[in-house]
C-alpha cells in the first residue's frame, strides 16, 4: 500500500497524525502533513482510518 498526502489539499489540523503518529506527521516547514512510507506496513487500517476522517481528503491511499 502506499499512502501519500496532497500538500495543495492539506490544511494541517493533525487529525491523521493524531490517528497514526508513525506514518503521519505535520512537517514544521509548511505545517501540512507527510506521510512516511517506511512506517505503512502493518499499519493500513489505521492509515484508512486516517484517509477516512481527513475532513479535506487529503490522504491517497493506492493499494
Amino acid at each position: 500500500m502506499k499512502v501519500t498526502v496532497d500538500k495543495t489539499k492539506c490544511i494541517g489540523c493533525g487529525a491523521c497524525a493524531s490517528i497514526e503518529p508513525a506514518v503521519f506527521m505535520i512537517n514544521p516547514e509548511d505545517g501540512k502533513s507527510q506521510a512516511d512510507q517506511n512506517n505503512v506496513a502493518g499499519r493500513e487500517d489505521a492509515c484508512k482510518e486516517a484517509a477516512s476522517v481527513c475532513p479535506v481528503g487529503a490522504i491517497v491511499i493506492e493499494e
